[in-house]
């Protein structure tokens, strides 16, 4: 199923968790890394555990959990803590390559059965790039790559801590520097390439929401679909950007239309444009793109 917005909320906040419900995001992210201290892991865990278990309807609204870095003690505790609650989907933070990815999906198969959790159901979003290595790995997801991963997204904040940048864009142009786009084009790419849902990077200012619009149409002219939040108010603005028009809607019937009236055709004009295999494809995802989201209503 696509997930038009990911809504990041602290996992050890028992306000914002009951807030989150309220939200328009197709789902939340239950943060138990960057947002809860080491000292609140436990308290954190339970939480998590528990509001999974007393939130069992996923059909508006799926719940993830982000975990701790495969390379960090308290990245176990968090998956045996939490896989009670049936979580729709792990979050994978700091990544070097497509074998943390693997490994985690091993773990994943040992507590589905520990938990009768149907095997292969808990899903993956890697963040892929918040290393200096991911930058240089993403070919081993063309290699193997296990099939729990529906998502890719990339991470400029930890990247420029990890590349020892002072900041990630250029001051003049507001734009990300060489090295971040080097990252976006990497995700956006290697998710195409292995057929996952690439998702847009956090918007950072989340007082400036007509910047994250213009962010967020950016990103789907790109190729990207949805994009994660930080803040409540940005759900509503991603939902929107990334939710077809009726003109798009519309408009790629009528591309499907003409390769179907038209069988054994790869080339097609229509209203003065010449269309060919690729249109077809991208008129179909848009249309799949408009059904899901009106099945989930």
């Amino acid at each position: 199923m696509i997930i038009r917005s990911w809504l990041f909320v602290p996992g050890d906040n028992e306000r914002k968790l009951a807030k989150g419900l309220e939200n328009p995001a197709d789902a939340l992210i239950l943060d138990l890394e960057d947002s809860v201290s080491d000292d609140r892991q436990e308290i954190g865990r339970k939480m998590v555990c528990d509001y999974l278990k007393a939130n069992t309807d996923r059909s508006r609204q799926q719940l993830w959990v982000r975990i701790n870095p495969l390379d960090n003690p308290l990245s176990l505790p968090d998956l045996t803590a939490v896989m009670p609650g049936k979580p729709n989907g792990i979050v994978l933070p700091k990544v070097y390559s497509a074998q943390e990815v693997n490994t985690l999906d091993k773990y994943l198969s040992v507590l589905e059965v520990r938990e009768g959790i149907e095997q292969g159901s808990t899903k993956i979003l890697c963040v892929a790039t918040e290393t200096a290595a991911s930058l240089l790995t993403f070919h081993t997801y063309l290699d193997n790559v296990s099939n729990r991963l529906v998502g890719m997204t990339w991470g400029g904040e930890d990247l420029a801590a990890a590349l020892g940048a002072s900041d990630n864009r250029n001051p003049v142009t507001g734009e990300y520097d060489d090295p971040f786009l080097l990252a976006k084009s990497l995700c956006l790419a290697t998710a195409r390439a292995i057929n996952v849902q690439p998702v847009g990077v956090v918007f950072v200012d989340y007082r400036a929401l007509d910047a994250l619009k213009a962010d967020c149409l950016r990103d789907r002219r790109s190729g990207f679909i949805g994009k994660i939040a930080i803040h409540p108010a940005q759900s509503a603005i991603i939902n929107e950007a990334f939710t077809p028009s009726e003109e798009d809607v519309a408009y790629a019937q009528k591309v499907i239309d003409v390769f179907e009236q038209n069988p054994g055709l790869g080339t097609i004009g229509l209203d003065g444009k010449m269309l060919d295999m690729p249109h077809l494809k991208q008129a179909r995802n848009v249309m799949a793109l408009a059904e899901q989201i009106r099945a989930r209503g």
